[in-house]
């Protein structure tokens, strides 16, 4: 009877506040958060980036000169996957993540298949303002999506950093020189690992992280939900 009564005022509430798409704003199903239309005009892409050289790969197994460095993005950040990172990032629509990890998943290659999923961590001071990790939320559902598990807090954000978006290419760089750090980098020595991020746009901040991956002795790689190119 509890039961039935739970599913009947969950039914009343998706009909009374029905979910919002989270790239046009139109109704929804509340169990897909983006409509069809939205997800489907997305710029898909399926080959890798070096962020290193700061070039689109033409090899599906990523930059051969840096193989420490490889990026894989979903989309392009453009105008419905900007809107979808801000309600995931700024508009407390963390359950949104779930929805997203097919479309982490469907970039990850199979070989070598991985061991480890990570996130790109926040400071504590910017977690404590936001309320959660939207790469975290990311990593969990990569992790659910290719059945790896995610290794929670690998790496720590020693020191704030200003937002990467109102800085120069010049500058981004600088700006997450030595933020991060391996909490225990014997957990990581000799795993194959992939970290995630939201957005990418000179990948400054996931060369950092995978700076701190490969001198752990772990051979990882990024996946990285949009490409701001």
């Amino acid at each position: 009877m509890l039961g039935a009564l739970a599913s009947a005022a969950r039914g009343l509430e998706a009909f009374s506040f029905p979910q919002r798409c989270a790239g046009c704003g139109v109704p929804a199903d509340p169990d897909s958060l983006l409509c069809p239309e939205c997800l489907a005009s997305i710029p898909r892409l399926s080959m890798p980036l070096c962020v290193r050289c700061l070039e689109r790969e033409r090899e599906p197994v990523g930059c051969l000169r840096h193989p420490g460095f490889t990026v894989w993005p979903a989309w392009v950040y453009e105008e419905r996957a900007a809107l979808v990172v801000e309600a995931l990032k700024f508009r407390e629509r963390p359950g949104l993540a779930q929805r997203l990890g097919a479309e982490l998943g469907r970039v990850v290659p199979a070989e070598p298949a991985p061991d480890l999923v990570l996130e790109v961590p926040l400071h504590p001071s910017r977690h404590r303002e936001r309320g959660y990790n939207q790469a975290a939320l990311l990593a969990d559902a990569l992790s659910s999506q290719v059945a790896v598990p995610r290794l929670e807090g690998a790496l720590e954000r020693v020191r704030p950093t200003r937002p990467q978006v109102r800085l120069g290419s010049g500058s981004r760089r600088s700006n997450v020189a030595g933020a991060f750090r391996a909490r225990r980098p014997g957990w990581l020595e000799g795993r194959k690992v992939l970290i995630v991020d939201d957005v990418m746009t000179t990948g400054a901040t996931l060369h950092a992280c995978l700076e701190v991956l490969a001198a752990c002795g772990a051979r990882a790689a990024g996946v990285v939900l949009a490409w701001a190119q």
